[in-house]
């Protein structure tokens, strides 16, 4: 799990000001993050957090104690599901440069546009087109911001606008360093 960011800090100060408190928030192939954590903390949510393992969302649950209960605890592929309810934010750490296929990438953005509402932010972070080549032994997708938007604007054409994008230096839990980029995109009305 060389992509584990073990405090949110970073994600947290992104998806913050995107939402307000009682915006549906999900937190795709959250696991064991601590984002979740953070968002309780600051009153934000209802909050639902999505990951293939149940092993790592059990880990996320048991640190959480009781706070677990106020939070949607999905095991899914993101790119079978179906979503129970339109979101204000979609959050995305380090799912989506796992899909080299373009046909689940194209069933991830056919799922995002079904779970966030017009309007919405879909923040997704991905390897930058310098970071590394594979990840947990699996191949991995690289993305610039403009290339992450082409990709997701050739699957859905005219949905989704890019307010923003940055890039930073993710330090790994072993050290070293893997470079990243994040892209908001922001749903429109159609």
């Amino acid at each position: 799990m060389s992509w584990y960011d073990p405090d949110s800090a970073r994600a947290f100060a992104t998806v913050a000001p995107l939402v307000a408190a009682g915006d549906p928030i999900v937190d795709v192939g959250g696991g064991a993050s601590r984002l979740v954590d953070r968002l309780l903390d600051a009153g934000l949510g209802p909050v639902d957090v999505l990951d293939l393992s149940a092993t790592a969302l059990a880990i996320a649950r048991a640190r959480l104690g009781a706070r677990a209960a106020a939070v949607g605890w999905i095991v899914a592929d993101v790119t079978r599901w179906t979503p129970p309810r339109a979101y204000a934010l979609w959050h995305d750490r380090a799912a989506f440069h796992f899909l080299t296929d373009p046909a689940d990438r194209t069933a991830y953005v056919r799922t995002l546009l079904r779970a966030l509402r017009p309007g919405g932010h879909a923040v997704l972070s991905t390897f930058a087109e310098d970071g590394p080549g594979h990840c947990s032994g699996l191949p991995v997708a690289r993305y610039s911001p403009d290339a992450l938007t082409a990709t997701i604007e050739a699957i859905a054409p005219g949905a989704f606008e890019r307010v923003a994008a940055s890039r930073h230096l993710h330090l790994a839990p072993g050290g070293a360093g893997q470079r990243f980029q994040t892209t908001i995109l922001r749903r429109g009305a159609g």
